[in-house]
C-alpha cells in the first residue's frame, strides 16, 4: 500500500522536548484534501520556520504541551 505525502509549511516552532530532538511545530497544509488547514505536529530532527515537511497524514494533531 503506497501512501502519498502531502507538503506542509512550518509556520511556528512551539517547543522542544526530550533528548531525541522532538519538536512541536504548527504547520499549514499546502496541498491535498486538507489544504489550508493549520495543525500542530511533533517532528523529530532539526526544523525551522519556513521549512516544508512531507506529511503522510494530515488529520491527527499532536496533543502534547511544550514549554
Amino acid at each position: 500500500m503506497a501512501e502519498e505525502a502531502v507538503p506542509g509549511k512550518v509556520m511556528e516552532v512551539m517547543g522542544r522536548s526530550g533528548v531525541k530532538g522532538v519538536v512541536s511545530v504548527r504547520c499549514k497544509i499546502l496541498d491535498g484534501r486538507d489544504k489550508g488547514k493549520v495543525i500542530q505536529r511533533n517532528v523529530v530532527g532539526p526544523v525551522r520556520v519556513g521549512d516544508t515537511l512531507m506529511l503522510r497524514e494530515t488529520e491527527m494533531e499532536s496533543s502534547g504541551t511544550f514549554r
